[in-house]
């Protein structure tokens, strides 16, 4: 079993010093990806982050992707309201080992967005187009980042074929109902009552406010956010159409919570090794959510950050620090 780590600074007393002053430099000095479309036939390199898309089910389904083909391919499935944007320093940094794919959920980043009553905007639906992404990229397995709407996603891929999932990286990720506690209260009167009016309350959660809310509350200081993160989420949020999505998903995340006891069964009987990184200041995921993921997962690393809800914006050097050991463990375990 690995070592359990509870205290919010762990990070930083077992990675070493070197190691996060390397990836802090990377994320700081990095170059930025040009905006113009990349030449689509060219080789996947180590560091170039690739800006692609293919067409599943009619839809068009936009992804990141860098890294070597030949490596272990990591998943990164974002949270709402955001895209595979929230990925954008971490994807270079694992890029150096790994084959790294980042999709956008349809109504979503750079994918497809069909009115909402054109299409079923499910989760169930959103996890079977994530598979059929990676069945179409050649990945046989793969180990999956989780966080937020990422995690009903993901989990439902991995009930659908657990053996191809070959790890887990929980990032506020729920999948207990010890996790959903008073925030989800006006949620789960909608599930109860899917009317107008209880739809209309929930709207709120798609202002300005509540997208910096998300972004800065919890964190340690909030003034080192990049406010681009607002106005991205917001400009996506703000289209047409885009509400009425969003409602609809809010509606069907009800639909996950009977599937909790599934996946934890799952858990136990296929064991897949999990780090968990969960910023433990999150009002909407709170380490209420975290610490029932002990029960299930005997080979769980489990670290609880003194941050919010995007914990990469806060903790990325850290958490980019613990996936490539914990993945390099992974490697060495299978090798043995």
């Amino acid at each position: 079993m690995l070592q359990t780590v509870t205290l919010t600074s762990a990070v930083r007393r077992h990675v070493p010093f070197a190691t996060i002053v390397a990836l802090v430099a990377w994320f700081v000095l990095a170059p930025s990806q040009p905006s113009s479309a990349a030449d689509m036939s060219a080789p996947v390199q180590s560091h170039s982050v690739q800006y692609r898309s293919e067409m599943i089910d009619g839809l068009k389904i936009a992804y990141r992707e860098a890294g070597n083909r030949d490596r272990p391919t990591v998943l990164l499935l974002h949270g709402f309201p955001t895209s595979s944007h929230m990925f954008r320093n971490l994807i270079p940094v694992l890029a150096q080992k790994y084959n790294v794919l980042a999709p956008d959920y349809p109504g979503f980043g750079a994918s497809d967005m069909p009115a909402a009553e054109d299409y079923d905007y499910s989760f169930a639906n959103i996890a079977s187009l994530m598979t059929s992404l990676i069945d179409k990229k050649g990945v046989d397995e793969y180990a999956v980042y989780l966080m937020d709407y990422g995690a009903p996603v993901g989990y439902r891929m991995f009930a659908d074929d657990p053996e191809r999932v070959s790890a887990f990286i929980i990032q506020n990720g729920n999948a207990y109902e010890e996790g959903l506690r008073e925030f989800w209260d006006p949620i789960k009167a909608y599930w109860a009552d899917p009317s107008r009016e209880n739809g209309d309350k929930l709207r709120g959660f798609l202002s300005l406010d509540a997208t910096k809310w998300q972004f800065t509350h919890g964190m340690q200081n909030p003034e080192a956010v990049s406010p681009d993160n607002f106005w991205h989420v917001q400009y996506l949020l703000d289209r047409p159409g885009n509400q009425e999505v969003q409602l609809e998903l809010f509606l069907d995340y009800g639909t996950n919570v009977p599937e909790y006891v599934k996946w934890q069964a799952l858990f136990r009987k296929h064991q897949p090794p999990a780090l968990l990184v969960w910023g433990k200041n999150d009002h909407i995921f709170p380490a209420e959510g975290a610490y029932p993921y002990k029960r299930d997962l005997e080979n769980l690393e489990f670290h609880l950050l003194d941050t919010g809800h995007f914990a990469l914006e806060e903790y990325g050097p850290e958490i980019a620090a613990n996936m490539l050991k914990f993945l390099a463990g992974i490697e060495t375990a299978e090798t043995n």
